[in-house]
């Protein structure tokens, strides 16, 4: 599986970018819960919850379930699996501890072509 474009992931960052969101997608991911039971872990307001929710459905994150009266949520995990192979891309990339921006300069003012010229 591979991102096609990045902006396909712009509903989950926006979903993720919420203290609350990123509260929600934790309970959900240890097991399915009702809204009011996220309200009463979350200590939010069930507008509040609902809010919530309802952008984590619209960035596909969560799923809903009616039985009887009561709405139950579970997280589906397949756009965490979309960011996480979107940020695995850069993995090559970020090199070790040592590789800082201030290192990046001095190996450059070593390997410029003015200071070759001048040893």
């Amino acid at each position: 599986m591979v991102v096609s474009d990045v902006n396909d992931l712009n509903p989950v960052f926006d979903a993720l970018a919420n203290e609350h969101r990123r509260e929600i997608i934790d309970l959900l991911s240890l097991q399915p819960r009702s809204i009011s039971q996220l309200a009463e872990v979350r200590d939010l307001s069930l507008p509040a919850i609902h809010k919530h929710v309802r952008v984590l459905e619209s960035a596909g994150m969560v799923r809903r379930r009616k039985v009887g009266r009561t709405n139950f949520l579970a997280l589906d995990r397949e756009p965490l699996r979309r960011l996480q192979l979107w940020i695995d891309r850069f993995d090559p990339w970020w090199g070790t501890e040592e590789e800082t921006l201030e290192n990046y300069a001095e190996y450059l003012s070593k390997n410029s072509p003015t200071s070759k010229e001048t040893s």
